[in-house]
């Protein structure tokens, strides 16, 4: 190569040089001002999360997105600008998200049934909750993925968030007061209004029974074996359980006091082969 073609190849690239420090210098000052605007927006969805009290785990999570997404905007701004083709790099950065996302359908489902749960709160940690998914129990930490309840036997329960966030759930913690039902069948030979005084006494006698809803015993079904009474009475929350094992066990007692009847169901077995009910005869 010749001297003049060096020189001619040098004059080229300066001149392009040149041509393209504008840009360059364009795409510099985006960055740079970008960074303090990201920081800025940053710094303010911090103190909006502060201020609604949202979840740390889904403020850090929300935060560390439009993190990610802003800077990748910023990036993609300045390489524009400076001249370099971001087609190609987008559509391969799109094909790489679809197939991950495929992977990983599962997770997401599962992720995005987290952000649902932190967001919305249809329980906090302490909650004792059940779901439609078979999940019983007091909640012990919410995460993205899972959510951990230790249920009645003392077992730490992983239920994933995708199909607890899709399924009932009854929070039995937001109550204040609840509901105790008993219901049992009594002899026809029993009076009726002696039986009800009775159970009534019982649940007067109880200071941890509310007046309000008012107490029912009522008979809510005439069986074949006997009549079923149905007894219904309201606790509050933090002592539902000690109350209603004990309502239950002196309803049972008062009831014994009156002679009241349960019925109890015996169960023959009829053997139809014949010639069963006779005893063989002995042969001659």
């Amino acid at each position: 190569m010749s001297f003049a073609n060096i020189e001619t190849s040098l004059e080229k690239l300066f001149d392009l040089v040149l041509l393209t420090i504008p840009s360059i210098a364009v795409g510099f000052l985006i960055l740079f001002i970008g960074r303090y605007v990201i920081k800025f927006v940053l710094k303010f969805i911090d103190k909006r999360f502060v201020k609604k009290d949202v979840d740390i785990t889904i403020r850090s999570f929300i935060k560390s997105l439009v993190k990610f997404t802003l800077y990748g905007l910023l990036i993609l701004t300045v390489a524009n600008t400076m001249g370099i083709e971001t087609t190609s790099f987008i559509a391969a950065l799109s094909a790489f998200g679809l197939a991950v996302g495929m992977a990983l359908q599962g997770s997401l489902s599962n992720f995005a049934g987290g952000v649902l749960i932190l967001v919305f709160r249809p329980f906090d940690v302490g909650d004792y909750i059940s779901s439609a998914n078979g999940s019983v129990g007091s909640v012990e930490r919410i995460d993205l993925l899972y959510t951990t309840i230790i249920d009645d036997d003392g077992i730490r329960v992983f239920s994933p968030n995708g199909t607890l966030a899709n399924s009932v759930i009854k929070n039995y913690t937001k109550i204040t007061a609840r509901r105790m039902q008993f219901s049992f069948v009594i002899s026809y030979d029993t009076n009726i209004k002696q039986a009800r005084e009775a159970i009534l006494s019982v649940l007067n006698a109880d200071q941890r029974i509310l007046d309000t809803p008012k107490k029912e015993v009522i008979v809510s079904d005439l069986k074949e074996s006997g009549i079923s009474l149905t007894v219904r009475a309201w606790a509050n929350r933090e002592v539902f359980w000690a109350t209603k094992n004990q309502v239950s066990e002196d309803i049972k007692n008062v009831l014994d006091g009156k002679n009241v009847v349960f019925p109890s169901n015996v169960v023959k077995i009829i053997d139809e082969t014949p010639g069963a009910e006779e005893p063989e005869k002995a042969d001659a």
